[in-house]
């Protein structure tokens, strides 16, 4: 943990260009702990905090919990791109316009919670299925370039955890 409110668990480095097995495993493992801790994170909080930022000109937490829905839903889609198409040009969206959207700020968070939970279950039983080969393969970001498999898995489970420590830090900070 750092004390940098934007980046609580430090930002994302990804370990190699290639993950070895064990990354992968503790990737996956990471990505199917995501819906109970952000379950965890959000538990017994008020609307009021719930509309709470968790640091100053940030995203409330209802707009992070709907933000990493949208979000991972994006990678879970990029990752069977990449297993399906050759090399594909993905569509990036532009996500600090999507968490200001009426679903973004004003959803309860159940909708959400929910849809991360059919997500992560799904998308771990798909990265659970594939090959070393398979973790290789490509889609290009218009705005990034060339990504991997290993790279959304390596990113997207610390992007869980990320977005968890807002909020766990914010409760910390505010003694929820």
């Amino acid at each position: 943990m750092t004390d940098d409110l934007r980046f609580p668990i430090g930002p994302f480095t990804m370990p190699a260009p290639e993950l070895t097995t064990e990354q992968r495993l503790d990737g996956i493992q990471r990505l199917a702990g995501v819906p109970q801790g952000f379950r965890a994170a959000v538990r017994g909080l008020t609307l009021e905090q719930l509309d709470t930022p968790y640091r100053p000109e940030g995203w409330s937490v209802c707009q992070v919990v709907h933000h990493v829905a949208d979000s991972h839903m994006n990678a879970f889609f990029r990752t069977k791109l990449a297993l399906t198409e050759e090399n594909p040009t993905i569509k990036p969206y532009r996500q600090a316009a999507w968490a200001e959207l009426p679903d973004g700020r004003s959803t309860g968070i159940e909708t959400s919670l929910t849809m991360i939970e059919g997500l992560h279950a799904r998308w771990v039983i798909l990265l659970r299925s594939l090959t070393p080969a398979d973790f290789a393969k490509t889609f290009v970001h218009p705005e990034s370039g060339k990504q991997t498999i290993d790279r959304i898995l390596a990113l997207y489970a610390w992007h869980g955890a990320h977005h968890m420590a807002h909020i766990t830090t914010l409760r910390s900070r505010s003694g929820w």
